[in-house]
């Protein structure tokens, strides 16, 4: 049963990660495709920069929200099926996070996850999200790269992960794929910034540009 509600839950979620808050609200605010704009990322960096503070923070609600609801759902399908939920969490978190990358809907091109991976981390382990998330809040501020301080988590998140909850197997790898994932997505950033090229937060659009 504990596999079932691994399966059940992971294939919801990855459908759930599938529906992009920034291609959706894009559209409302009259941008066709916000993968044709910008960085050419579909999720609320891009937004930010290229429609603005309202629709960016839509699209960030939108991304926490299908990671908060993936974790809660792999937790009830556990619950019906009467058995253990944690490799259902782990599953559905990872899928969340792969269906907002690579969404079904979409031509599997999306964004790069990092705030439905947040929502997911904090809803499996508060103390230890907070403490990922102050941190890369912190490297943001410091480097004004949003993408600087998004690869610092996704290093920070497995390592902690090892130190402080190394009795966790299942966690681990998560972890790891979790980080993983995000620093890959973050491939033409890194790009960028061998380049100097990439936008600094904060950055105004003629700059940018």
């Amino acid at each position: 049963m504990t596999y079932i509600a691994a399966v059940i839950a992971g294939v919801i979620a990855y459908l759930l990660g599938s529906i992009n808050s920034s291609i959706l609200v894009g559209r409302l605010f009259g941008v066709k495709d916000i993968r044709q704009h910008g960085s050419g990322n579909a999720g609320a960096t891009n937004t930010l920069r290229t429609i603005g503070k309202k629709a960016a923070a839509l699209v960030f609600a939108g991304d926490v929200l299908k990671g908060v609801i993936a974790v809660l759902t792999a937790k009830l399908a556990a619950f019906l099926l009467h058995t253990d939920g944690t490799i259902a969490v782990f599953a559905a978190a990872l899928l969340a996070v792969l269906g907002h990358n690579y969404p079904l809907y979409f031509g599997f091109k999306g964004g790069k996850g990092i705030a439905t991976s947040a929502a997911v981390i904090l809803m499996i382990d508060p103390l230890l999200g907070i403490c990922v998330f102050v941190f890369a809040l912190l490297v943001m501020l410091i480097t004004r790269y949003v993408s600087v301080g998004s690869m610092a988590a996704a290093t920070a998140f497995p390592v902690a992960v090892a130190i402080w909850r190394h009795d966790n197997v299942p966690y681990l790898f998560f972890a790891v794929a979790l980080g993983l994932l995000a620093i890959f997505r973050h491939k033409e950033n890194i790009k960028r910034l061998a380049k100097g090229t990439e936008s600094k937060l904060g950055a105004k659009k003629k700059e940018n540009a």
